[in-house]
This record gives C-alpha cells, structure tokens and sequence, in this order.
C-alpha cells in the first residue's frame, strides 16, 4: 500500500470507529497512532483527514445526500460513507489533492475495505460530486485545513 494511501487507511479506520462506537476522536487517533506508526509526515495528513471531517461529518453528509439522491445516505454502508467523505474532504475542502486522485485513492480504499459493490459506488458517488467540485468547494471554504486541525478536539 502506498504510503499516502496508507494514512488514509488508518484516517478510514479511525473515522469508521468514531462513527460505529462513538469513541472521542483524540482517544481514537492516539490508539490508531500508538497501533500503526507512520512517519510525522504522514501521521499528519492522517490526523487533518480525521479532524478535518470530523466537526463537518454532517455537512460532507448533506452534499453526499443531494448530490447523489439515488443512494439515500441512511442506506449507505459506514465504511462507505467514511471512504466518500475522505475523498469529499479532501478535493473540497483541503484541495491538495486533484480531484482524479481523490477519486482514485477513494476507490482504492473501497476495494480494500468494502464489499464486492463498493468500488463501482464509491466511484458513481463521487462522480456525480465532481460534476459540482466548484459549487462544494465554495460552500466549503469556511472549513479549511487549517481551522480544523490544529489538533482540536472539542
């Protein structure tokens, strides 16, 4: 697994927990951390993946749901929702990331983590996304990496 990609794994699997028990995000990345060491570096994309989502879960949420109303977000998969949201975040909001590699990287976790369909969802998901990267990045300017990561928890 490619090293970038890797720190998106351990952001997955930290936001996918967060989601499923409800476990503080600091506590949730510092055991993630303490399991899989990554180099600062990395260690720090990680970290502004989970704090950069985290306090707009609900808004990256909102997007997912009318953008792609076909997939009612109540129906879509944990894993699945987390691995939209990451590719979401970050074309939208820390846009360091081209789009097609948000994508691509998104879809890579999906054929890791997800079952059988969730490759070809993702992929559908974050297409209809990208028809509006524009219209969401403005929406989204008020939530820049940096306001989110900082290491923040509250």
């Amino acid at each position: 697994m490619k090293t970038r990609t890797r720190a998106r794994s351990i952001a997955l699997q930290a936001l996918y927990e967060i989601d499923i028990t409800g476990h503080d995000p600091g506590w949730v990345w510092e055991e993630r951390i303490a399991e899989d060491s990554l180099d600062e570096k990395l260690a720090i994309f990680a970290r502004q993946i989970i704090f950069g989502i985290f306090p707009i879960r609900d808004i990256l949420d909102e997007f997912i749901a009318k953008h792609a109303p076909e997939w009612p977000l109540d129906q879509v998969a944990t894993i699945d929702r987390n691995i939209i949201r990451i590719a979401l975040w970050e074309f939208a909001v820390y846009q360091k990331t081209p789009l097609k590699v948000a994508i691509n990287e998104a879809v890579e976790l999906a054929k890791v983590y997800g079952s059988d369909s969730t490759p070809r969802f993702v992929n559908g998901v974050l297409g209809s996304l990208a028809n509006f990267e524009n219209e969401i990045q403005q929406s989204l300017s008020g939530f820049s990496e940096t306001k989110n990561t900082k290491g923040d928890n509250k």
